[in-house]
């Protein structure tokens, strides 16, 4: 009899604990300055940057083109081979103000935790609203699908009440467009808004709360952002003082960059806000930082490291902005773990001759392969079981490469060729 009771005890601990498991993903929205136009090799930061969040969802303003996108993505799947995007499309609205068609909004994701359902644009009299439609890939969405509409926008940038007005009519433009979608949907919005304080009528204009979706603050730090340094932990630009970098040179001042979520976000179980998990990525809050530059000992704090501050400097102009989502539903993913089976011996920055380590136990590959950042074969070395592979790259351009096995089963190394 007691032996019935413990087994119905553990029976019961099991189901609690099925019945209130939780499931959280990583929301990234960054500002990439330009790229690739500006400087392609500063891929090189960006893969130090989302190697240290790994984001589950990666929304992004200032892509130029294609091969940005696809360099982007070849680098985010050597981190995850789940990693997926979008369809890429450039600015579709019409421009009578400045050249900025070479500036789009894109979005990854890992699909083994999001299906993108549906992609569509808003135009506005400026730049592209871009919206996708997510679904949670779970174990009951067949009976309880959850949706996720996201948002990603570039809103005018400079300050000036004509500038402020242009922000408007964007936003008026996208409120329009969001007033045929149900009100229960769950809405993300990221984007760089170019704000520089919730006064200003754009911000005003997407809190109101008559709005049939209404979008609120998860950091909750609502005011006036530019110059006040109340507001330094969420500030986001500029992340320089020196020039010829590209972008903003102002020093750390304000707060252009936002995730900002529909309202039922922060209270409903089946996908909610997880509280204090905003964060602009790179900020330590050290009042010190103040108009300095992220990467100086000024903006030195305990949660971000000289490493990822100097990835960030030299990224973009901006940081990136964070937090995470919660859902009480199971996902159906299965797991997927590259073995370790050889490593580059020294440095993984390299002028000609690279030496690589092989495991011959883990490692059942004849070849390895070397590839360019979009992809693309470059080079391949027989194997013919040595302990030890010299490789000669003297060949190679300068930039980043990616060394990968016949079987991808094997996690893939990343080396830097210079001069």
């Amino acid at each position: 009899m007691k032996k019935n009771r413990i087994i119905a005890l553990l029976i019961c601990l099991i189901g609690i604990n099925t019945m209130f498991s939780q499931e959280t993903f990583k929301l990234m929205h960054y500002n990439l300055l330009n790229y690739p136009t500006q400087d392609a090799s500063k891929l090189q930061y960006l893969e130090i940057i989302l190697d240290t969040y790994r984001p589950d969802l990666f929304t992004v303003n200032e892509l130029n083109n294609l091969t940005g996108a696809n360099a982007i993505l070849s680098s985010l799947q050597f981190i995850n081979p789940n990693y997926s995007s979008a369809t890429f499309v450039t600015n579709s609205s019409d421009d009578n103000i400045g050249n900025t068609n070479d500036l789009q909004n894109f979005v990854y994701f890992d699909s083994s935790k999001f299906i993108l359902v549906n992609q569509t644009i808003v135009q506005t009299l400026y730049r592209d609203f871009n919206h996708y439609t997510f679904k949670l890939n779970t174990v009951n969405q067949a009976v309880n699908p959850i949706f996720i509409q996201v948002i990603v926008c570039h809103l005018k940038a400079s300050s000036g009440t004509t500038n402020q007005n242009l922000r408007l009519q964007m936003v008026n433009d996208l409120e329009t467009y969001l007033d045929t979608f149900p009100s229960t949907d769950y809405v993300i919005l990221g984007g760089d808004l170019n704000l520089y304080t919730s006064s200003e009528p754009a911000f005003v204009e997407l809190t109101d709360v008559t709005n049939n979706i209404t979008f609120v603050d998860p950091a909750n730090k609502v005011g006036s952002w530019h110059n006040n340094t109340s507001y330094l932990d969420v500030f986001t630009q500029s992340t320089r003082t020196q020039t010829g970098l590209g972008g903003a040179t102002g020093g750390f001042d304000d707060r252009f960059d936002f995730i900002l979520t529909s309202e039922n976000i922060l209270t409903n179980p089946d996908i909610f806000y997880v509280s204090n998990s905003y964060q602009a990525f790179g900020n330590n809050g050290n009042l010190n930082c103040f108009n300095s530059e992220i990467n100086t000992n000024n903006c030195s704090g305990i949660t971000f490291d000289a490493t990822i501050r100097n990835a960030l400097y030299n990224m973009s102009d901006h940081l990136p902005v964070t937090l995470e989502l919660q859902t009480n539903e199971t996902l159906s993913t299965t797991s997927y773990k590259l073995t370790q089976a050889f490593r580059i011996l020294g440095s993984n920055l390299v002028t000609d001759k690279l030496s690589i380590q092989i495991d011959t136990n883990k490692f059942k590959s004849d070849f390895i392969h070397i590839f360019n950042t979009l992809g693309q074969k470059i080079e391949s070395f027989k194997i013919e079981n040595l302990n030890l592979l010299q490789l000669n790259v003297s060949n190679l351009s300068n930039g980043i490469y990616y060394i990968a096995a016949s079987n991808y089963d094997l996690k893939p190394l990343k080396f830097i060729k210079s001069n």
